[in-house]
């Protein structure tokens, strides 16, 4: 199969070039592993049955022995042999050089990483994340958000992307192995990896052994509160309402190890300087990873998000913020999400780590276009801008086709004519 290039491609270069290890995480199958396998010069596959428990019966006597190869080594599903942590940071420090060691991990070994170090300075962390419609060859990479940033004023461009075509983009995921398949097969990645997370993720993640049932319902009932803040007792409630018996504590924790293994990824909340005081919101934005999993979990297709455009503006959501969590790594930026007590929104913010930022409403399309632009515009007006930049952009994505700069400065960009 010929390997699509990756926006991490960068990112691990960079990383290696100024660290002595990198550790890749992310979700099964979003591509780690053979992403690492671009720049490795050796590599142990932990989890391959040929090699894997002679490897981790060395690391429990030697760790050294597993590390020895050319460089970069690849060091794959390490949390199998966590000990190899500690080996790996001593090592740098032995060697006293840049880019030893990748590592690739779908989840942290929570209790056996307790009493073990940071990897402060010898250690870089890399999130991964499912493909981008940029890396997919679903954008037109028309619009880039780092021009906009840098000051762009207008806009234009032409999405090919019809609404039928985003309803399956957003079912199928940005899972590596369903791209470039037919629909059919396409479609069936999500169910097999909601499928995995059932049945070896979690237990795999630190042992316990979970009801398969209570997963499904939680996965359904998350997947409905997506785009929402909605917080863990209404989601254990929702789940209790669909005839499931499971305790607000065990919700609780199948969230948390959810979290953990990579599949939820929330929005935190953006707390900006503003002109007066208002009261803002301060819990998360629910989101999977990747949409894919949210329609998974539903048993919805695309026809059926046609059919419930609400849902799909949710799972749309859920698509732009994949999309642009992986465009602003590449600007050193962060995600986050705004609302207040007045029920002004904003659905993502992209802060640059030099104070830049730029304020994104998501609408599928139509007359949702303008009241986007009036929230963009009412919180811009809010922000104290003599103790914070003014934003760079105010920007709509959208579903839609055409990519263009509205009269008030609002830029309309469909997400399929988006790259960084």
């Amino acid at each position: 199969m010929n390997y699509k290039p990756r926006y991490a491609d960068k990112l691990l270069v960079d990383k290696l070039e100024a660290t002595g290890a990198v550790l890749i995480q992310g979700p099964k199958w979003c591509g780690k592993t053979t992403t690492a396998l671009q720049v490795a010069n050796s590599v142990i596959f932990l989890q391959d049955p040929k090699v894997g428990e002679q490897a981790l019966l060395a690391a429990e006597v030697n760790p050294s022995l597993v590390l020895e190869g050319k460089i970069p080594r690849l060091i794959d599903e390490w949390q199998l042999a966590p000990q190899l942590w500690d080996a790996i940071r001593h090592e740098v420090d032995m060697r006293n050089s840049f880019g030893q060691f990748i590592m690739t991990g779908s989840t942290t070994p929570v209790e056996s990483m307790a009493k073990r170090h940071t990897g402060t300075g010898r250690i870089s962390k890399l999130l991964m994340y499912p493909m981008t419609l940029s890396e997919s060859n679903d954008s037109s990479n028309q619009i880039s958000l780092n021009k906009l940033f840098q000051g762009e004023t207008k806009v234009e461009g032409r999405s090919l992307k019809s609404i039928e075509d985003v309803s399956f983009l957003i079912c199928r995921g940005g899972w590596p192995k369903s791209i470039d398949l037919s629909e059919k097969v396409a479609l069936q990645q999500p169910l097999n990896y909601v499928d995995s997370i059932i049945d070896s993720n979690l237990p795999l993640y630190d042992g316990v052994q979970r009801n398969p049932e209570r997963v499904k319902s939680l996965l359904r009932s998350y997947a409905r509160f997506t785009g929402s803040d909605a917080k863990i007792t209404e989601i254990h409630k929702d789940i209790v309402a669909n005839n499931t018996t499971i305790s607000y504590e065990t919700t609780a924790n199948y969230i948390d190890a959810l979290k953990q293994l990579f599949v939820i990824d929330a929005l935190p909340a953006w707390k900006p300087n503003l002109r007066s005081n208002t009261a803002i919101r301060s819990s998360d934005v629910h989101h999977y990873v990747d949409p894919s999993i949210g329609c998974a979990a539903l048993g919805a297709s695309p026809a059926d998000l046609l059919n419930d455009l609400k849902t799909m503006g949710f799972l749309f959501e859920s698509l732009c913020v994949r999309d642009l969590r992986v465009y602003a790594q590449l600007l050193d930026g962060t995600l986050y999400h705004y609302r207040d007590k007045n029920n002004l929104e904003c659905d993502i913010i992209i802060h640059l780590r030099n104070g830049a930022y730029g304020l994104v409403e998501v609408k599928i399309g139509g007359s949702q276009i303008d009241t986007a632009a009036k929230h963009l515009k009412a919180l811009s007006a809010k922000i104290n801008t003599s103790k914070m930049q003014e934003p760079s952009f105010l920007m709509v994505l959208t579903a839609g086709q055409y990519a263009y700069t509205r009269n008030d400065g609002v830029h309309v960009v469909p997400l399929a004519c988006l790259s960084p």
